[in-house]
């Protein structure tokens, strides 16, 4: 049986709800979908429509030509109505009368969005406040022979979150509502909804409605099977694993049978007697593994395979199969080591995955759609493998969002992309009423449950920024009072939510916040004095005003959690949702979708510390150089703190460094707008991941000055040991035909590590190479072993900043489309007359991604790949293929 064939195609993940292929003890268990056309009205009934479930009342009010799209120009303002009114969806269905003969019959909402009753056949079956939640209700004796109503009423998320404010009178819980400049909803942390849909400094207003997930009946008469998780785990001392399983069962009574755990490829295979119910159970079994078995082990992406094993579950009474399922389990282990460094205070942070320190190399992932049932598995899967693509292996899954959905984190287990998971509370302080812990607790054991035999899930964190903003004073809280908002952290992350995941899983660490000092917070009562403090944990780290291409302006971390810079989308992003007016820099459109404080001037000030600034007298062209701008400025900002954070790995500096993560914010866009993203809206990467792609490559060159001196470290992630050298080569800006070439002596690499491999004056290094100075000439650097074969990427470093650069010119470059001979591919052949930096090429609205973008082009002629997404030609291509450098800009 092969580890990566289809052996457990017809049940999905481990985790899924295995709700049609189980049996239950006596007969199958019926199921009855209530997926499709509902219809939807608005309280006063003015509004009567067709609505598709799963969906939202925004998705159904433009699928029914009520409203234009959302995203277009000011929507987001003129659609603020639909969250201020109350929504009802009613659906009209039969049932069997097998189905309604069976003990029980669960109706079964497995989201609703947000505070909602449900009524069947006019009467109140339960209500809902919780969009995290799964829930069902027991209605066999409300179900009619014909037929049957139901409806569910659901409440304005922003009037609900508002009256739960006043009715939580005894103190403030801040902060009341987000900046003006995001033009969003008040009193998000009052209601357990996606917390981004009521704004964020990245995206649109729009607090949603509706059956976010799928809803169906479920009927049996002895037991349903609920859920199954498995949990491998790995005992050091005696060299074995063993399989920590759980069946999540529903029950009418109690029920007495026999499960037989079994994986066929390593030979191991246990049965255990069992018991079930009455009511909802968890059963506990351990599969040991033969000790024997060579266990094959997921790893990480760039560091191994992502083998699975096919896990056979089957449950019998008085000898007679009457459960029978399959399901994927990884094996892997996975440490956050916190620990002494010799030479420096405070302690370690990193990742030992299967006992290897592994540097995380990723970004952050924000929900990728306002309304969720737009985000089809071709987006997750175009935006998870463009991850991967770009030398990834994590993603923080970012605390103000949703838990996302299953195939989210199976195809993250696929592709070897860990997963730091945030639980969602962002940058608030949060109730602790009773009612809102208990849903609070309902909501985190749900989702430890049904997540947590993802392999790629690493650490669970509590919550997003909320240390930090108790700690710095975010929210300008009384010195007196602060007792209280202490109290409330702890009750709610500590007592709570960390107990809760402890108790449910012992098989990966848990923070209660990010930034947070970890291990030292805890020392200091949970909440550290300075949840930034470099020596510990992780931080997050922003500035928009001091220069991002020196490298001393960042904080030599043990862990990069969160940094970043803006940037704006290309126009073929923007131009569907904006009109021939909004194309300005200085459109009201363009203010408008800026939702970060000046954000629209802090980029074009960082800029212009080394750029000039697009300055061309037509109006779109000016606008389009001026994305153009911002993108180059983002990418290579990110690109020096991130190197800056990779050469940081092996070093202490001052009592600082040994880094083991670097995590930019942003992967996605929510919508068409500025933001710290590197993939567009839509999935077009922006310059930013192309360059991803070479600052986390597994084997790369960085290069910095210090006192006038350039430096190349050589970092690699790899296990084995490299011998390597330094090859640097100085061009002219005016003459790519002149350049000379340096190369250091070979030096051991070792694996994990980072080690400085060329140290030489900036003046020696251009004294060999005839009239070159700071100002006419840069650099270009790459890795190579003895026999010079190179390892890793080509980098740059400019010696001043491109604006003062003598002898840049434009350099006129052409452009021949041609298609590959295997099809499918396309080739760009670009001939340039002189060095051109941040070649940059874009079909417009044609789909697709290049092999490499935003490249520096040092020679005359280059040819880079484009893959089309959709069918296209040479002549569109052709057509729509435009290409920018640095000095066509102004």
């Amino acid at each position: 049986m092969s580890l990566r064939g289809d052996v457990c195609v017809l049940v999905s993940c481990v985790l899924l709800s295995l709700f049609s292929d189980v049996l239950s003890l006596t007969e199958q268990k019926l199921t009855g979908s209530l997926n499709g056309k509902w219809s939807l009205s608005n309280s006063n009934g003015s509004l009567w429509l067709p609505a598709q479930v799963p969906g939202c009342v925004h998705t159904a009010l433009q699928q029914q030509g009520f409203i234009q799209d959302p995203y277009f120009r000011f929507n987001d303002l003129s659609y603020r109505w639909i969250a201020l009114d109350n929504w009802t969806y009613t659906t009209t269905f039969t049932v069997s009368t097998q189905l309604r003969s069976k003990q029980k019959v669960l109706l079964v909402f497995d989201g609703v969005d947000t505070v909602a009753s449900i009524l069947l056949n006019g009467v109140v079956v339960g209500e809902t406040d919780n969009m995290f939640r799964r829930y069902d209700f027991s209605v066999g004796e409300l179900l009619n022979d014909g037929d049957n109503v139901l409806k569910v009423d659901l409440l304005s998320p922003v009037v609900y979150a508002s009256e739960r404010r006043k009715a939580h009178s005894a103190y403030r819980v801040p902060p009341e509502c987000p900046p003006d400049v995001q033009k969003g909803e008040c009193h998000v942390n009052f209601i357990r909804k996606e917390q981004s849909s009521f704004s964020w400094d990245w995206g649109p207003s729009f607090p949603t409605m509706g059956l976010w997930r799928d809803v169906r009946l479920e009927a049996f008469n002895v037991l349903q099977l609920l859920q199954v998780s498995s949990v491998p785990l790995y005992n050091s001392g005696l060299s074995s694993w063993r399989i920590q399983l759980e069946l999540h069962v529903d029950s009418v009574q109690t029920t007495n049978g026999r499960i037989t755990l079994s994986i066929p490829e390593l030979d191991s295979e246990e049965t255990f007697d069992a018991q079930f119910g009455p009511g909802k159970t968890k059963n506990g079994f351990t599969l040991h593994i033969n000790t024997s078995a060579d266990v094959k082990l997921w790893w990480p992406n760039g560091h191994g395979d992502q083998p699975f094993y096919c896990l056979s579950i089957r449950g019998s009474q008085d000898g007679i199969l009457v459960l029978s399922t399959e399901s994927k389990v990884y094996f892997r282990t996975v440490e956050l080591v916190q620990e002494p460094i010799v030479g420096s205070p405070g302690l370690s942070f990193y990742f030992r995955i299967n006992g290897k320190p592994i540097f995380l190399k990723g970004s952050n992932w924000i929900p990728a759609h306002s309304f969720q049932d737009r985000v089809a598995p071709a987006v997750l899967r175009n935006l998870l493998q463009s991850a991967a693509d770009a030398n990834m292996n994590a993603l923080r899954v970012w605390g103000g969002g949703v838990y996302e959905q299953d195939l989210f984190y199976s195809l993250c287990d696929e592709l070897g992309i860990m997963v730091w998971q945030d639980f969602m509370f962002a940058c608030a302080m949060y109730p602790t009423a009773d009612d809102f812990i208990q849903t609070v607790r309902e909501e985190v054991i749900q989702q430890v449950r049904r997540l947590k035999s993802h392999p790629s899930i690493v650490i669970w964190s509590g919550n997003n920024e909320n240390e930090a903003a108790l700690a710095t004073d975010w929210f300008n809280i009384p010195v007196t009072q602060k007792p209280v908002y202490l109290k409330d952290y702890v009750t709610l992350y500590v007592d709570n939510i960390r107990a809760i995941v402890q108790q449910e899983d012992q098989s990966r660490p848990f923070l209660v916040s990010s930034p947070t000092n970890g291990a030292e917070s805890e020392q200091e009562g949970w909440v550290a004095g300075n949840p930034y403090d470099p020596h510990y944990g992780d931080t997050h780290f922003y500035s928009y005003v001091l220069d991002c291409w020196d490298w001393r302006t960042f904080p030599q971390t043990r862990f990069a959690s969160e940094y970043g810079f803006q940037s704006w989308p290309s126009f073929s992003t923007l131009q569907p949702v904006s009109v021939k007016e909004d194309w300005s820099y200085s459109s009201n459109f363009s203010s408008h979708r800026q939702h970060h404080e000046d954000g629209n001037r802090q980029m074009l000030l960082q800029a212009a510390l080394h750029f000039n600034l697009p300055n061309s007298t037509d109006p779109l062209r000016r606008f389009s150089d001026t994305l153009y701008i911002t993108q180059v400025m983002q990418a290579e900002c990110v690109k020096t703190q991130t190197e800056f954070y990779r050469r940081s790995r092996s070093e202490i500096v001052e009592g600082k460094g040994h880094t083991m993560g670097a995590l930019y914010w942003q992967l996605n866009d929510i919508w068409q707008a500025p933001s710290w993203s590197s993939i567009e809206f839509g999935g077009k990467w922006k310059m930013l991941h192309y360059f991803a792609q070479d600052f986390f490559a597994a084997v790369l060159p960085v290069g910095f000055e210090d006192a006038d001196t350039l430096l190349i470290y050589a970092v690699s992630d790899l296990s084995d040991d490299l011998q390597l050298r330094a090859a640097v080569t100085v061009y002219s800006w005016a003459d790519p035909d002149l350049a000379c070439t340096l190369k250091s002596d070979l030096l051991p690499v070792p694996g994990g590590s980072a080690v400085v491999i060329l140290k030489q004056p900036v003046a020696a290094l251009l004294a060999g190479c005839g009239h070159c100075t700071r100002l006419t000439c840069l650099l270009t650097f790459h890795l190579e072993d003895g026999g010079g074969e190179q390892h890793g990427p080509t980098n740059h470093h400019f010696l001043c900043s491109p604006k003062d650069a003598e002898g840049l010119q434009r350099p006129n470059i052409t452009a021949k489309v041609e298609e590959d001979e295997t099809g499918g591919s396309y080739s760009v052949t670009l001939h340039s007359d002189s060095v051109a930096p941040f070649v940059w090429l874009d079909v417009g609205n044609v789909p697709g991604r290049f092999t490499s973008n935003g490249f520096l082009m040092v020679t005359r002629s280059t040819t880079v790949s484009f893959t089309a997404w959709r069918p296209t030609s040479v002549a569109e291509l052709s057509r729509s293929l435009s290409v920018t450098s640095l000095r066509d800009v102004y």
